[in-house]
């Protein structure tokens, strides 16, 4: 198995979006006709990660469609990945991240063996230290409303020190904090960041006001 310290190369590419902003765009429920305007503004925002989960409508075609309008600063993918095979769907759209809500060996082999960031879905530390030797570039704290900030403290006390941990699930840009303090390197934004039923532009204030929140903290990726 490879060591948990060795960074994967796809997840160097991770690495470097996540210094840019450490906080994954979820827009579930994006349709493509909608993705370039919506990628932009994110992109516009200083967002540079963005994952289409795969229960959204059309998501290859919304994948394709963000890869082909966003800059390669950009790291696209998918979300809720929950079969091997379509690992190679994302990767045949031109995606490079791997999103699950769990932490299946047999879709997080897929994805490093296609070199293909993954962030797969821990809730105890047995699933962490696993998904860390299967070749996760991140782990994904889901749910976060059943992982407090105390639980992420107590992690950080037992993972390797350059392990990302993202809390995913319920986050607000008022609170993010109290898991910042506790050692979370970043965060994954669903619904208080985007819907399909909210206007562009309250997409991008959004977008905004939670980049503005994170600067605002301080904080360090890693």
């Amino acid at each position: 198995m490879p060591d948990p310290l060795v960074i994967p190369p796809g997840g160097r590419a991770f690495r470097t979006a996540f210094q840019a902003l450490p906080l994954v765009a979820i827009l579930r429920g994006l349709r493509p006709e909608s993705a370039e305007a919506v990628g932009a503004a994110l992109v516009e925002a200083g967002f540079r990660i963005i994952e289409v989960p795969l229960n959204s409508p059309q998501p290859f075609a919304s994948i394709e469609r963000l890869v082909r309008a966003l800059p390669e600063t950009a790291l696209v993918g998918a979300g809720t990945v929950l079969d091997p095979a379509d690992v190679d769907r994302v990767r045949d759209a031109g995606g490079r991240l791997i999103v699950m809500p769990h932490s299946d060996p047999a879709v997080l082999g897929r994805a490093r063996a296609l070199d293909l960031v993954s962030t797969p879905g821990v809730a105890t530390p047995t699933e962490g230290f696993a998904a860390l030797k299967a070749g996760a570039a991140a782990l994904k704290l889901f749910p976060a409303e059943a992982m407090p900030p105390a639980v992420v403290k107590a992690w950080r006390a037992v993972f390797p020190p350059d392990t990302l941990m993202l809390p995913v699930g319920g986050i607000r840009p008022d609170t993010m904090k109290p898991y910042v303090d506790a050692g979370a390197n970043g965060f994954g934004l669903g619904s208080a960041l985007f819907t399909p039923k909210l206007a562009l532009a309250d997409i991008a204030r959004n977008a905004r006001a939670f980049a503005a929140a994170w600067r605002a903290l301080g904080a360090a990726p890693d």
